[in-house]
């Protein structure tokens, strides 16, 4: 088991690293899972939630919008 506050902080890294290629080379999907990604990252660290947890609530957010 990892600590939610670092695999949140992987995860963010991860997803920044996803934003710039979709922005390098023009790809939206790309650059629109790494803000998925970060978001993530982001419930994950903050909130101590663990991956399931943190996609169940960026889901639901997503609905909302």
């Amino acid at each position: 088991m990892t600590n939610p506050l670092w695999q949140g902080q992987l995860d963010r890294a991860k997803g920044m690293a996803r934003e710039f290629w979709g922005e390098l080379t023009g790809d939206q999907k790309a650059f629109l899972e790494g803000r998925r990604e970060r978001m993530i990252g982001r419930l994950e660290a903050k909130y101590g939630l663990n991956r399931e947890e943190a996609e169940k609530e960026a889901a639901q957010w997503l609905e909302r919008q």
